[in-house]
């Protein structure tokens, strides 16, 4: 089985091509380029220099959100158009999901935490449990979210465990972590802190065992919250309702 996985969620763009429990390539560029300038060329070279055939693929994999409204946007259109053209299936995987698979195995729970400004992020907390002689499955202990900081990391402190952190709102909160959270923690090292389409790629293998994929046409990522435009635009016409109404 081959999957092509795309992650375009957060400042990482992100391109892996996996074939049976192997990762034969991965592309990943952390840099202040829009994912419409870096997504296809990453996708080109992945795709040159492992000689492979896009008819070889089986399933197309794309981080579904939260994340970046536009990095979603586009990951999920260049995803979407590849299924059509090749009429093949999307295996959505949750963001927050695909991030914390990056430490799979670990036996502390894993906090990602994704900046959504405001002082809020996206978030949730989740373990790796045991599955027979197979290795782990992750477990959502809170699903994924977008919370103030200082709710996720008050529930950090109501675990009776370690918690490891990871991702980009880890610079941004830092210090805040420091500050408020009682219990042991460490924070994930620099090969492992970021999305990354490999670790995408292997939780989709998974999902597709599962028959966790569904088809091109009807795929859609999940934003979790409107975005800035849109909440801007729902503050003004909340104000306005408001003004006629005096």
């Amino acid at each position: 089985m081959k999957i092509l996985a795309i992650d375009s969620s957060g400042l990482t763009a992100s391109v892996a091509l996996w074939e049976d429990d192997l990762t034969l390539a991965e592309f990943l560029i952390h840099a202040k380029k829009t994912h419409s300038q870096t997504l296809l060329p990453m996708l080109e070279a992945v795709r040159e220099k492992t000689e492979f055939h896009m008819e070889e693929i089986d399933a197309i994999a794309v981080t579904s959100g939260p994340g970046s409204f536009t990095g979603l946007r586009i990951g999920s259109a260049t995803a979407k158009g590849f299924g059509l053209a090749l009429d093949r299936p999307i295996i959505p995987v949750p963001t927050l999901e695909g991030l914390s698979y990056n430490l799979y195995g670990t036996d502390q729970v894993v906090c990602p935490l994704m900046d959504a400004r405001r002082n809020q992020v996206y978030t949730g907390l989740y373990e790796f449990v045991r599955d027979g002689v197979k290795g782990y499955d992750i477990n959502a202990i809170k699903e994924q979210c977008a919370v103030p900081i200082e709710e996720i990391l008050d529930c950090c402190n109501k675990l009776d465990r370690s918690v490891i952190f990871l991702g980009d709102g880890v610079p941004v909160f830092r210090e805040q972590i420091a500050g408020q959270v009682k219990i042991p923690y460490s924070f994930a090292p620099a090969h492992m802190n970021r999305q990354r389409a490999a670790a995408v790629a292997a939780l989709a293998a998974k999902y597709y065992e599962q028959g966790k994929m569904q088809p091109a046409a009807e795929y859609a990522p999940g934003y979790l919250r409107l975005s800035q435009a849109e909440r801007e635009r729902k503050e003004r016409e909340e104000a306005n309702a408001a003004k006629r109404a005096d």
